[in-house]
């Protein structure tokens, strides 16, 4: 069965798999490629990588809105309970852990970046239909990205390519030989000046890099259809 990944810009993805909805880094307010939060299809849970405004974005508000589940680090709970997020719907754990959110097995990993509460993570959804998503939220090339792929097989890899604040297009083709993705999404890229604009640098080292790994860019509200490879 196949499962579906929506970009709504920079790092804010949503995934569809057998009617489970996901939304992660729902950056909308400030970001130039996103629509109004309000627009989108309600998602079931809400994942936040770290505190950054341009990640953790309208994460509460929705979770409020929709009474959808908030998935994020431990350290980064009580201020989202302090927004207004009622403490029932706040799933908060940390690295190497699994959590169990409507069907979706989240594990949380490590990413290497900066925050304010806890420190920043990355995500592999393990989904309903088989599919497997690596969402490697902020960071840069980390030699344990091996590890990950050995453990998890993604189907697909949603990688930062901008550079400054994150590795860059070449890193992220090496990121991909490690991990040994089939698909790689790339994102955090285009939205501020200094980040690269394009993911052209990315496209062209992954076929150097791991010219088995399938690069699907996206353009802003587009969606890729895609198959799990445990299906």
């Amino acid at each position: 069965m196949s499962f579906s990944v929506l970009w709504h810009g920079h790092s804010n993805m949503q995934i569809f798999s057998e009617g489970v909805n996901v939304l992660i880094d729902p950056f909308f307010e400030g970001n130039p490629f996103a629509p109004d939060w309000r627009s989108i299809s309600r998602p079931d849970v809400v994942l936040v990588t770290h505190d950054h405004g341009d990640h953790l974005g309208q994460a509460c508000d929705i979770a409020r809105e929709t009474g959808a589940v908030l998935g994020c680090i431990f350290d980064l709970a009580p201020y989202c309970i302090e927004t207004g997020v009622p403490a029932s719907q706040v799933t908060a754990w940390s690295l190497g852990g699994t959590a169990q959110l409507h069907g979706v097995r989240v594990t949380m990993t490590p990413a290497f970046h900066s925050c304010e509460r806890g420190v920043p993570v990355g995500f592999v959804l393990e989904l309903p239909d088989g599919g497997c998503v690596y969402h490697a939220g902020d960071t840069c090339l980390f030699g344990d990205m091996a590890l990950i792929g050995k453990q998890f097989s993604p189907d697909v890899a949603l990688l930062p390519v901008g550079g400054f604040y994150t590795m860059d297009g070449p890193r992220a083709a090496q990121a991909c030989a490690l991990l040994g993705a089939r698909n790689a999404i790339p994102m955090h890229y285009g939205t501020f000046p200094v980040l690269a604009p394009t993911p052209e640098a990315f496209v062209s080292s992954l076929a150097l890099e791991a010219p088995q790994c399938r690069a699907l860019c996206l353009k802003p509200g587009e969606r890729a259809e895609l198959e799990g490879e445990r299906a």
